[in-house]
């Protein structure tokens, strides 16, 4: 066992090329990963990484031990995964990543019944709305938008979400409803600013022929956060371009009411992503057939598809 995680030490420092990034998926300090790469380094006779002040990268003798390791570790831990199951069951920490408010208004509601088919997994989520790093932050899933993949890692569709027009019905008391983008010019706007580029964000909408026009209000609010925006909108300040898994249970409860309910405008479709390893431990592969099949057969999708 002392070899194996001697072994581990390394696969993780050589996937995430660093030792801090290594200590924090295993539990340990920066000290102690350093430590047994350099016995497994001693053990075999051979140098596996270079090290500096400001980057780690492996020698070819580390990418050629990763290489002949990687797979075949892998396979270890997911036997295991599968010994330490109880009675033949999942079991273990499951450590999902989701979006606060996506998570809160949509996983958390499917939790009871996850537990009660899964009694032996323990759900360890985190709700942040950044896009995780699965492989250096040890995630065994998770679930978000516009997912850019990486290598190693594989995603499942969950729905189709969009983005609608949205504002409060004491914001547009007294005012005309818009039959056509265009007439967004005369409203305030709750403006969005990319978290990525600082620009604001501009919608093109499109109806259910096909025909596009640029939506643009008064720049009345800016917020980065679409479910601030969505409050926001609730308290009348003015009208908000939201993804429909923020404003569907605002517009189910009456607190919004959509404009211009024929138009939309794309956006990425809503995925769980996980590790794309050949034998999933037991525990992630029915999470993700359970979230699946929750948004596949139940009201989920059709709730954010406002297409």
């Amino acid at each position: 066992m002392e070899a194996l995680n001697l072994i581990e030490s390394f696969i993780q420092s050589a996937e995430t090329g660093s030792f801090s990034a290594a200590a924090r998926r295993l539990g340990l300090t920066p000290a102690a990963v350093s430590k047994n790469v350099a016995r497994l380094e001693a053990h075999l006779g051979v140098r596996l990484f270079h090290r500096s002040t400001r980057k780690l990268t492996m020698t070819p003798g580390g990418e050629q031990f990763w290489a002949d390791t990687g797979a075949p570790f892998a396979s270890l831990q997911d036997a295991f995964a599968r010994a330490a199951q109880h009675d033949g069951k999942p079991s273990g920490v499951l450590k999902v990543s989701m979006a606060v408010a996506f998570g809160r208004e949509y996983l958390v509601p499917l939790l009871g019944g996850f537990l009660e088919r899964y009694p032996d997994i323990v759900p360890d989520w985190h709700f942040d709305n950044r896009t995780v790093d699965l492989i250096a932050g040890g995630f065994d899933a998770a679930i978000g938008g516009g997912i850019e993949l990486t290598q190693g890692v594989v995603a499942r569709d969950l729905a189709r979400p969009c983005v609608v027009v949205a504002a409060s019905p004491a914001y547009m008391a007294g005012r005309t409803l818009p039959a056509h983008p265009s007439d967004l010019a005369q409203l305030d706007g709750i403006m969005r600013r990319s978290s990525s580029t600082g620009r604001l964000r501009a919608w093109t909408l499109r109806n259910q022929v096909g025909e596009e026009a640029l939506a643009e209000c008064r720049t009345r609010i800016i917020f980065d956060d679409p479910e601030a925006m969505a409050y926001a909108a609730m308290a009348g300040h003015g009208v908000a371009f939201l993804p429909t898994p923020h404003a569907a249970p605002h517009l189910e409860s009456g607190k919004l009411m959509r404009l211009l309910p024929g138009w939309h405008a794309e956006i990425s479709p809503l995925t769980l992503y996980y590790p794309n390893r050949k034998l999933l431990p037991a525990k992630t592969r029915v999470f993700i057939d359970f979230v699946v099949e929750a948004f596949r057969d139940g009201p989920l999708a059709a709730r954010l598809n406002a297409r």
